[in-house]
């Protein structure tokens, strides 16, 4: 059976957790020591949904804030991405905003999950539900997780594929 390559990217201000959030999904690690990604990382991942083989191809895109531009030429082919916030710091989610726009202008309407990353201190967390109301309306899907536990990793992941399957690309 031939396996169908999608291009997911992980995007988000510079460190909420999108390394470690790939780590978790790809090789269920976690590591405390945060190295800074430099451009993309790529991982991959194979998995099986509505009967086809599937083999993720995970493009962890280095953070975004007010001195760097989301890269367009790292999102061209992405089928979805996950849009990753940092919940113990409210300025990644108006990041989040600003480049869940760049994203759509630069690929347009893709399948996207809100994640809400670290949900291990969510005794520290700064994000609540009104702050997250505008990007809930416009995503698939938005999801706690947390790195450091594992908890809602896959989920975001599944719902972001299912997304992506149920919308019947041309190539799947």
């Amino acid at each position: 059976m031939t396996r169908i390559k999608i291009k997911i990217c992980l995007i988000g201000a510079t460190g909420v957790g999108k390394t470690s959030l790939a780590s978790r999904y790809v090789r269920s690690m976690f590591s405390e020591s945060y190295l800074t990604t430099i451009g993309v990382k790529i991982e991959t991942r194979e998995l099986r949904r509505a009967g086809r083989e599937l083999q993720l191809v995970i493009w962890d895109l280095s953070g975004e804030d007010e001195f760097q531009n989301v890269q367009a030429a790292y999102l061209m082919g992405a089928a979805g991405y996950l849009l990753v916030a940092d919940g113990t710091r409210r300025g990644t989610l108006d990041t989040a905003a600003v480049l869940e726009r760049r994203v759509r202008e630069a690929v347009g309407n893709v399948p996207y999950v809100l994640v809400i990353n670290k949900h291990d201190l969510a005794a520290s967390w700064e994000v609540d539900d009104a702050d997250t109301k505008l990007l809930r309306e416009k995503a698939y899907a938005t999801i706690d997780t947390s790195a450091r536990t594992g908890g809602g990793v896959s989920e975001a992941f599944d719902l972001l594929v299912d997304a992506i399957v149920a919308g019947n690309p041309p190539w799947i």
